[in-house]
């Protein structure tokens, strides 16, 4: 009985220490592994200006763009961006197809419960755009209209958070990039579009399209970029680049290049 005992109490050990080590932590490789590939592939919708959009020479710039390139190059690592569908991101990064999502990412709950999420470093707001020769002024002239936004953006989250108002609407009409929602609106195939300030009030500045932005918007924001879950070292090395680029007035001087002042709310 006392040696059925003693071997009862042996499994019993070997077993708590198994499931103990089954809960052990993955080590995290993330900064070690990038450095070791050498390139730091960044996941981006290319239709994005000023934040990641393709120029008249068909190569992808912006202002997330200029700031990425930085941080590769102070990881000693080279740069690639990597055009994704945006409604699929988190599928494209947790596969390792890319090692982040940077492009006027919003930062929810959500996305910090299943992604590693640096702190924010622009400020943005989901904002209507309308035509200039509409009858539309506020959100409650928009009942029984049609609007246009992108499928899988924070623009449809900021819909479905008013759901007064989404009830109101005769149409959503979902896209795969925001430019052709404009496109549509200019058309006049929608009345209206949902987006992101920050791209709305740059395309308009550069586009000539005969738009405006409502005084109302439907959701204020802040951006971050997005980390698979368990990558924390590489967040954080980001992040604390960021914060070294911000104080020595390398992220000021590229927000000034695309947005004529620093909107840029790193280390701020």
């Amino acid at each position: 009985m006392k040696k059925f005992l003693t071997v009862l109490a042996v499994l019993t050990a070997a077993c708590a220490l198994f499931v103990s080590c089954g809960k052990e932590k993955k080590a995290d490789n993330s900064l070690e592994d990038l450095k070791g590939r050498g390139v730091f592939v960044l996941g981006l919708d290319d239709s994005f200006p000023p934040l990641g959009f393709r120029d008249d020479k068909n190569e992808i710039v912006g202002y997330d763009i200029d700031l990425a390139k930085e941080v590769a190059k102070r990881l000693g690592v080279e740069f690639k961006a990597q055009p994704i569908n945006w409604d699929t991101k988190e599928l494209e990064l947790n596969t390792g197809n890319i090692d982040c999502i940077w492009n006027g990412l919003t930062i929810t709950d959500e996305r910090k419960a299943a992604m590693s999420v640096t702190k924010p470093y622009l400020d943005n707001a989901q904002v209507v755009v309308v035509r200039n020769d509409s009858k539309f002024n506020s959100l409650a002239d928009l009942k029984g209209a049609s609007i246009a936004l992108q499928s899988g953006s924070s623009a449809e989250d900021a819909v479905d958070a008013h759901p007064d108002f989404k009830d109101s609407l005769a149409e959503i009409v979902p896209y795969e990039q925001n430019l052709l929602a404009l496109m549509d609106l200019n058309i006049k195939g929608v009345d209206a579009v949902v987006m992101d300030v920050v791209v709305a009030e740059y395309t308009i500045k550069t586009s000539g399209f005969p738009f405006h932005t409502l005084s109302e918007n439907l959701a204020s924001e802040k951006y971050g970029i997005a980390f698979r879950k368990d990558d924390i070292l590489l967040t954080n090395e980001v992040q604390k680049i960021l914060e070294e680029m911000a104080a020595d007035g390398t992220v000021a001087q590229i927000a000034e290049k695309w947005f004529g002042t620093d909107i840029s709310v790193i280390g701020k």
